[in-house]
């Protein structure tokens, strides 16, 4: 579990967000909506620890995520961003094998159990007949499933993507997001992403948060249309949601 107390972001002394008090469960899929520059990446990169708050408390199922060793914080979150995988050559086992880095030391050499761990995330999302293939020769969606591969053999309890289904077709972002829902109701795991598929994080995710005017509104797609927060954050987008069909169009 993450919950953020007063926490506010942002880069050097600007702050992006302030004042956020939210609290992300295990066993739900999180989806982070927003427009661009309003801080949907710099909220998720101070999760990952990779942006120091500048107020506030980050607590990683109960302790202050600064407090914790990198070996402890890689232990308890994974994460996946949006840049492109390149290393030409790199096997999708090899790729996957690097989330066993935690565990496996200086050298990196992964034992039985380890080599279990990445068959077992390579099997989870269904890229099997993949395993031996190399990075550069997978379609987008193909390697998208093996860095989300990656982030299942590091044995995390929370996994952060930042636009998980950037690069992807739209039967592959459909493909992800439902592995992703999956995933976490099957492991417990708490997944939080960023995404500008609205539809798709309406339909599919157990909750949303949504960044507008400097704030954050968090719920599930149900709770955030009866306070009228999505239609506001909707139209503002230039969309129209129907909420019997659970489905948006472009406002014309």
């Amino acid at each position: 579990m993450i919950e953020l107390q007063h926490l506010t972001v942002g880069y050097g002394d600007k702050a992006v967000l302030s004042d956020i008090s939210q609290t992300l469960k295990a066993g739900q899929m999180v989806c982070l909506l927003g427009a661009n520059g309003v801080g949907k990446s710099t909220i998720l990169r101070t999760l990952a620890g990779f942006l120091p708050p500048l107020s506030g408390k980050v607590l990683i199922n109960g302790r202050d995520l600064p407090s914790l060793s990198i070996s402890e914080r890689s232990k308890a979150v994974s994460v996946v961003l949006t840049e492109r995988v390149e290393v030409p050559y790199m096997k999708v086992t090899d790729l996957v094998g690097m989330g066993r880095s935690p565990y496996t030391g200086f050298f990196g050499t992964l034992d039985k159990e380890d080599k279990d761990i990445v068959g077992e995330a390579i099997e989870m999302v269904g890229i099997t007949a993949l395993a031996e293939r190399t990075i550069d020769t997978l379609s987008d969606g193909e390697r998208q499933k093996a860095l989300l591969a990656k982030a299942l053999a590091q044995q995390t309890p929370i996994i952060l993507l930042d636009e998980p289904t950037a690069f992807l077709d739209f039967h592959a972002k459909v493909s992800i997001l439902r592995l992703m829902l999956r995933l976490v109701h099957e492991t417990n795991k708490t997944i939080f992403l960023s995404t500008h598929d609205v539809e798709m994080a309406i339909q599919l995710s157990d909750a949303l948060w949504i960044v507008q005017d400097g704030k954050i509104q968090a719920g599930t797609t149900e709770s955030l249309t009866k306070s009228g927060t999505l239609q506001r954050f909707l139209q503002a987008e230039g969309i129209s949601y129907d909420e019997e069909e659970r489905t948006i169009s472009i406002i014309t």
